[in-house]
């Protein structure tokens, strides 16, 4: 009786597949980028070149998405490129010169300090203005102030946040335990103010309290101390439409 031939095993013909796919995958990234550049010069050409390269090498972990287009110092995930900060720059120029005209207009000066921040621009009020000394209840008079602050809010879309500062002496009342609390308290009844007594956005605010550990000058003299007393009203640099 004739013998029945042994079947050889089927060699695995598509696990060549998987590598192909990856590499064309890649391709594709690599032409996408070089399409996605509104300029291209011969270094950064050879910056994406050789990204793709180590990538297809396995001799760096680094995504080619990782190098940055514009000036190979800033990566293009996860970090802010050269162009996103120059706009934002702008921004919050455009945004102080405007609170500024506002601060002059009204007789602000005196009261509130304007001082332009890589988040956008803080009108700042001395604790004085606005709260008792260890106290967070709004002064009657200082509403005005904050009165006309809320004016120049309503006619901004910018988010706003209010931050609670105090010096170094230590609080510890039953109603305060420490300056943190403090100035938490104190940042929360401006923001209420403007939401419950002038009817802003509540979406539109948050508030922050920072006790003692962001002071503006060594906390050696009474006169230092009053400085660092304060509270910031922060109009965000958002981005415009």
């Amino acid at each position: 009786m004739a013998r029945k031939k042994k079947e050889k095993p089927q060699e695995a013909t598509a696990s060549w597949l998987d590598t192909y796919a990856d590499t064309i995958t890649l391709l594709m990234t690599f032409f996408v980028l070089l399409y996605s550049m509104s300029t291209v010069d011969n270094q950064k050409v050879q910056q994406i070149s050789k990204a793709f390269n180590e990538i297809m090498t396995g001799s760096a972990a680094d995504s080619m998405l990782e190098y940055n287009l514009y000036d190979g110092e800033v990566p293009l995930v996860g970090g802010e490129t050269k162009i996103d900060s120059e706009i934002k720059d702008s921004i919050v120029k455009e945004t102080y010169e405007e609170i500024k005209d506002f601060v002059e207009e009204n007789d602000l000066a005196s009261t509130v300090a304007i001082i332009e921040d890589e988040r956008g621009v803080i009108l700042q009020l001395k604790d004085s203005i606005l709260f008792e000394t260890g106290k967070a209840q709004l002064k009657t008079e200082s509403l005005s102030v904050l009165d006309t602050i809320n004016v120049l809010i309503a006619t901004m879309p910018n988010s706003v946040i209010v931050e609670g500062h105090t010096d170094n002496v230590p609080i510890k009342t039953a109603e305060f335990p420490s300056n943190w609390y403090l100035s938490s308290d104190r940042a929360n009844s401006v923001v209420t103010y403007f939401i419950d007594s002038k009817k802003q956005i509540a979406s539109r605010f948050s508030s922050m309290g920072y006790g003692e550990v962001k002071p503006l000058v060594q906390n050696t003299s009474d006169a230092n101390r009053a400085q660092n007393r304060r509270v910031n009203i922060l109009i965000v640099a958002n981005s415009k439409e």
